[in-house]
């Protein structure tokens, strides 16, 4: 399998409080991981940076100039509750758009199997028209819909693990028969959505929630039972993963168990779908992990059974 990951000097330039978990220090813990010699293989490429028009292929171009409107020229400003921004979080969360993007195109122009983009901020609260937690634009969002604008891709699947329910993609998605979203995500938690119930207006939402203190084996239980079939039953030309790692047991923000083989589990089942109906043709994009070593580890598990296959 060839996998690339994208990256960039600018995504540690997005700042935040003292004390914030989306904090710099969070790529930093994972490029110390990727020195292993595992990952010498491993294809680093700088993330390209998006136009500002791919930000409109998801979110209504208010959105856009909302969110440029309330960049601060200095400093660190509170956009709402959770979400942060600094002079450089623009053109970081672009790049990170750009990442995924420039993913796209690898892996429909046969220049990887797979693409993992480690980028921040994160983009999975992101809803049509609103900033949510920690997170600026929905960045696998755009990835899909530049799939099927660029592409012609008919059906992509999207699957979130990071322990917070994707809200932002499952708004966006919500009556588009053409994107299959899935969820496995503690409940309750942040930001409150994500019930089995919410199954979209073309049933193609599937959540799968988890109650606290659930660990592997409820997890992958829920894939089994739930995920797993749906994307059988969908049969996705392309498959995207909103990776969040903030369900290791180490992880602060929440209390669901996993241990890394979980994670290495479910990223062979993912490679499975993606193998058996998308020629391979898998990206992934980093969300959640706020645990430096669970976010090292996990993340970095994913990423080494990415380029194992």
């Amino acid at each position: 399998m060839t996998t690339r990951l994208y990256e960039h000097q600018v995504f540690l330039a997005h700042h935040v409080p003292e004390g914030h978990p989306e904090r710099p220090d969070r790529l930093r813990a994972l490029n110390a991981a990727l020195e292993h010699p595992h990952f010498s293989t491993l294809d680093r490429k700088e993330a390209p940076i998006a136009n500002e028009d791919a930000v409109l292929l998801a979110h209504p171009e208010e959105h856009l100039f909302s969110v440029m409107r309330s960049m601060p020229e200095e400093g660190i400003k509170q956009i709402e509750a959770d979400t942060h921004a600094s002079p450089e979080s623009l053109k970081a969360a672009l790049t990170a758009i750009g990442g995924a993007m420039a993913g796209v195109d690898d892996v429909f122009a046969g220049k990887a199997d797979n693409v993992f983009v480690a980028g921040r901020p994160p983009g999975h609260h992101a809803e049509h028209d609103k900033v949510m937690g920690f997170c600026f634009f929905n960045t696998v969002a755009i990835a899909a819909r530049h799939a099927q604008k660029t592409y012609g891709v008919e059906r992509v699947a999207i699957v979130d693990f990071d322990v917070h329910h994707g809200n932002g993609t499952q708004d966006i998605f919500w009556n588009d028969p053409s994107v299959l979203f899935c969820s496995t995500h503690q409940m309750p938690l942040y930001p409150g959505t994500g019930a089995k119930d919410e199954t979209g207006a073309q049933g193609t939402i599937v959540n799968a929630p988890l109650s606290p203190n659930s660990a592997g084996d409820h997890f992958r239980e829920a894939m089994k039972s739930r995920v797993l079939p749906a994307l059988e039953n969908f049969q996705p030309d392309f498959l995207l993963i909103s990776a969040g790692f903030d369900a290791h047991h180490r992880d602060p923000l929440a209390q669901i168990n996993l241990v890394g083989d979980d994670f290495d589990w479910i990223t062979g089942r993912l490679m499975e779908i993606a193998g058996k109906y998308a020629s391979n043709r898998l990206v992934s994009v980093l969300e959640g992990g706020y645990d430096l070593e669970g976010l090292a580890e996990s993340a970095g598990l994913h990423i080494a059974r990415l380029m194992r296959g």
